[in-house]
């Protein structure tokens, strides 16, 4: 029987339907030093963020060769160390659509949170303070969003946000032709000194490390806003303090920090700055499509194991992104 390790948890029906299909699953946080053990006698291992499968991790597998496959439940491939998997034959999988739409609400949500001042209004309303006078907000509509990467959660963003009239500028590594009518694309620079929302939709790499920093934020409209919720460490979070307390830029929402689960405890006590610990995804609809997805791949990993012997590749037939 095939051996699967849900290691930061899964829907309980797609657990089931995986036992239900021969599998035997376990549902279990093992730290680092008990993974090592652990990972040698499993066939697949499933993680979310928490679980960190990096060089080490992989090397225990190797001494058995039991782990095929590596499957992120959710986007961001940061926490797995991709290249190294793959080169010694272990398959690498995540569920980058699933979640798209949660996320996309999410950013949503944290604009029209810090256009109208709800954290500030909630923390003066703890303290007994009625400041309406004070707490004037402003209106979405009309407003410019700079998107920062254009993949699935972007496109569904932009598509929100072009419905609730906002202007939709975007930046990736290439133009996308079918956007043109709708949204403008634009270079970096552009986007920085002229939307209101500026919201970054990249993985994490050498490249987009500390992307936003001091020398962006002076470059930005004080007026303007800040989103994270695409991974911690795009942004850096000290220069991002100090552009708040200089009024450089007007807020900031930030899901994903450099230093989870303990983050810089001065932006997450800000008022200028809306909170949210990593929940992007933590729907129960995108869990359970997430969820659902995982069942695919397995299923369909060892379906064509059978038809190997008519020559089926796995690795050329499905996308490993």
């Amino acid at each position: 029987m095939k051996k699967i390790l849900a290691t930061d948890g899964i829907d309980k029906e797609a657990v089931e339907m995986l036992r239900k299909k021969g599998f035997e699953v376990e549902e279990k946080f093992y730290p680092e030093e008990e993974l090592k053990d652990k990972i040698k006698d499993i066939d697949i291992i499933i993680v979310r963020s928490a679980t960190k499968i990096k060089k080490e991790i992989i090397d225990e597998a190797l001494k058995t060769k039991n782990l095929k496959m590596i499957i992120r439940a959710g986007v961001g491939l940061d926490n797995i160390d991709v290249n190294y998997a793959r080169e010694n034959g272990i398959v690498v999988r995540n569920t980058p659509s699933a979640s798209s739409n949660a996320v996309a609400e999410l950013v949503l949500c944290e604009m029209l949170v810090l256009a109208r001042n709800v954290k500030i209004a909630n923390l003066k309303l703890g303290e007994g303070i009625w400041d309406k006078k004070n707490l004037k907000g402003t209106e979405i509509y009309g407003k410019t969003i700079g998107i920062i990467g254009f993949g699935n959660i972007a496109r569904k963003l932009a598509q929100k946000a072009y419905n609730l009239g906002m202007k939709v500028m975007y930046n990736d590594i290439a133009e996308y032709e079918n956007e043109g009518k709708d949204y403008k694309f634009a270079n970096f620079d552009e986007i920085i000194e002229n939307a209101d929302y500026i919201t970054v939709h990249t993985p994490l790499t050498e490249k987009t490390k500390y992307m936003f920093n001091k020398d962006v934020f002076k470059r930005m409209k004080n007026t303007a806003f800040l989103i994270n919720c695409a991974r911690g460490g795009i942004v850096n979070e000290k220069d991002l303090l100090e552009a708040l307390n200089q009024n450089q830029i007007a807020g900031a929402a930030i899901d994903c920090f450099e230093n989870e689960p303990r983050p810089l405890e001065d932006i997450v006590n800000h008022p200028r700055v809306t909170v949210t610990p990593h929940i992007g995804a933590s729907t129960n609809e995108a869990q359970k499509r997430i969820a659902y997805e995982i069942v695919d791949i397995v299923s369909d990993y060892y379906d064509c194991l059978l038809e190997g012997a008519a020559g089926v590749n796995y690795t050329n037939r499905v996308n490993i992104i």
